[in-house]
């Protein structure tokens, strides 16, 4: 059992496109009515438009933040803030002008309004760094946390690439030291995760197209939650590399976690092989601080120590300072160690990875090389995500050659059941949740249309035609079922001659191609639908079933302790010209299994009520006993939709 305690810190975030636009009305939520705007002189433009969105608000401002928070600088704000009588602070720009504004409210207890432009992360934090005689000191406390964020991405449309990707990879560093910290609890893990996978993606598509808004606002997004990271868990020794070589030797901030990260990374590898398997997981690499620093080269992100202008000869003295005053690490820090790193650091190079990762890393990327002249795009993408997916999973799992062979097997037994009346391979991807998966991105729609799901293996395609009242249930023994159904668009107007396609299994849970016995298809039918859009059917009530057990999915449930069984349904498919194809299923209230079906299938909309009836059918049908009525309508949207 995993013990933690896990620490929340209350801040109100507004994240959008236009969301500059609410920041007067944050001021006034807060109390205030005299706002000292912070800004520095490269954000003249985004600090207008702040200033034009607080409008009367603003009775001051000061652009002087500049990095790492020198106490000077906030000692000058400090009297313009006391002067103009502001109570409540804005703040525009990156990691320097919400340090500066951190300062002053931990001086004067008034609130903080942050409109970041940058992935700096520090909004979120209760963290303050700052520089006195060339020495960085970093304190925490809950004044110090601003009350509101303002996240716009369009304030970030313009930041240049070369400071996207190291504000990116200054908030990557957020998260990855949080996953090796002594207070990392589940809910920072999923946060911390979650950023790192969303930078690594994001960067590259940011490099590709810098105007790109979803990666913009995928990088935005990934920048809170590292800062919550940080916020929650604390730091490590890479950030205490960074205040050492800002604080003490100039260096500029965002650069600096740029090319401290991979060796930090690297050096605390062997005291933390879980955080590194799953960083590595979220970037899809074979190993995590290479995959991040070849990350960082690909995109022309700086690589070493030596291009900001660190001197080769202050390493030593570097490595003094951060073990001096160490932050909590996994693995113990020694001067000679941290030297070592920083002067890896210094020389940009790549961290070694094992040799059996270096080489499965090469081989990884072979494959992928051979994809690059595939003529569709597309098949291109799939395939080199489907290679970098499944040799990162061989890597992780240490996946031996008995492993593969029995996988190997499985797929072949899998292949050789199908048949025109079995798909084996479909049964696997139900039991998978990878049909409803896809069925989920594919066919995701609107509230006013009726919910896809799977389509499942025993669909048959030419199916018998059926006239409206007929009974599909060939004479099997069961419940008599009164199916009356409609079909519309999402207006609600009936849709004609649309082709509707059902089929089922008997009340012992078999389709009729598992009954070889039968002759001829029965509890399935083509109708199509009236003027009205309505079609009725005769059949009897669905029952819970077990899916094939007989072959390799069935064989494979049993080992892992998962039972086999779906809930009663009946299986639907709508075709009519002029709109979307829908694949559905409707299950019985009250079935079985409705919160375990074995291929995940069950949506809480397609549940409904198979009313239990006596008497008098609809179309004058003898029945004794009970019968049931199922009355339900489609609703499928149109091709434009």
């Amino acid at each position: 059992m995993r013990t933690f305690v896990h620490t929340s810190h209350p801040a109100r975030v507004i994240f959008g496109s236009g969301t500059v636009g609410d920041v007067a009305e944050e001021v006034r939520r807060l109390g205030g009515s005299r706002v000292l705007l912070l800004s520095s002189p490269p954000l003249a433009e985004a600090s207008a438009r702040v200033r034009d969105a607080l409008g009367g608000l603003v009775v001051a401002e000061f652009d002087g933040a500049a990095m790492h928070t020198p106490t000077e600088v906030t000692e000058a704000a400090l009297v313009v803030l006391r002067e103009a009588g502001a109570d409540c602070l804005v703040s525009v720009g990156g990691g320097s002008t919400t340090g500066l504004s951190k300062a002053l409210a931990v001086r004067t207890d008034l609130p903080q309004v942050v409109v970041p432009t940058t992935y700096a992360g520090s909004e979120v934090t209760p963290v303050l760094g700052e520089t006195r005689d060339g020495q960085k000191v970093t304190r925490s406390s809950a004044a110090i946390l601003p009350e509101t964020v303002v996240y716009d991405v369009d304030f970030t449309l313009s930041l240049p690439l070369s400071l996207s990707v190291t504000s990116g990879v200054n908030a990557m560093a957020h998260a990855v030291e949080a996953l090796y910290s002594a207070d990392a609890d589940p809910v920072t893990d999923r946060r911390a995760l979650d950023a790192i996978s969303l930078i690594g993606r994001a960067l590259p598509r940011l490099a590709a197209d810098p105007a790109d808004r979803e990666a913009r606002a995928d990088l935005l997004q990934a920048a809170w939650l590292a800062g919550t990271c940080l916020a929650t868990v604390g730091m490590g020794l890479h950030h205490k590399l960074c205040h050492t070589l800002g604080g003490s030797f100039g260096l500029p901030h965002a650069e600096t976690h740029t090319v401290i990260l991979p060796h930090a990374m690297a050096y605390n590898a062997p005291a933390a092989p879980d955080a590194m398997h799953r960083i590595a997981r979220a970037l899809d690499v074979p190993d995590a601080p290479a995959g991040v620093y070849d990350l960082i080269a690909s995109l022309e992100g700086p690589t070493s120590l030596r291009s900001l202008g660190m001197p080769e000869p202050e390493l030593g003295r570097a490595a003094e300072l951060a073990v001096a005053t160490p932050y909590p690490n996994p693995r113990e820090l020694t001067a000679q160690g941290i030297q070592g790193l920083l002067a890896d650091a210094w020389h940009g190079r790549r961290p070694q990875q094992p040799a059996i990762a270096s080489s499965a890393a090469r081989l990884t990327e072979q494959v992928v090389a051979s994809f690059a002249n595939a003529p569709d795009a597309r098949v291109r993408t799939l395939l080199t995500a489907l290679v970098r997916h499944l040799h990162s999973f061989v890597a992780e799992q240490e996946v031996t050659e008995a492993e593969w062979q029995h996988a190997i097997d499985f797929l072949t037994r899998t292949g050789q059941m199908c048949s025109p009346t079995r798909q084996e391979f479909v049964l696997l991807s139900d039991v998978l949740g990878v049909s409803s998966a896809v069925d989920l991105l594919t066919n995701s729609r609107t509230p006013d249309t009726t919910p896809s799901a799977v389509l499942g293996p025993f669909y048959v395609e030419g199916q018998p035609e059926a006239a409206h009242g007929s009974d599909i249930s060939g004479g099997l023994p069961g419940t008599p079922l009164w199916v009356d159904v409609t079909v519309t668009d999402t207006a609600g107007v009936p849709v004609k001659d649309a082709v509707v396609d059902v089929w089922q299994s008997n009340k012992d849970g078999f389709y009729d191609v598992q009954l070889p016995e039968l002759e001829g298809p029965v509890l399935r039918a083509r109708l199509r639908s009236d003027a009205e859009g309505r079609l009725t059917f005769w059949s009897i009530l669905p029952s819970e079933y077990p899916i094939p057990q007989d072959g390799p999915v069935g064989q494979m449930l049993s080992a892992v302790g998962r039972h086999p069984y779906r809930a009663p349904h009946l299986h639907f498919m709508i075709d009519a010209p002029g709109h979307r194809r829908l694949i559905t299923q409707l299950f019985v209230a009250g079935g079985s299994y409705l919160d375990s079906d074995t291929v995940f299938g069950v949506k809480d909309q397609l549940i409904v009520d198979f009313t239990e009836q006596t008497g008098p059918t609809p179309d004058g049908r003898a029945v004794e006993g009970e019968w049931r009525r199922l009355d339900h309508s489609f609703h499928i949207a149109p091709l434009t939709d």
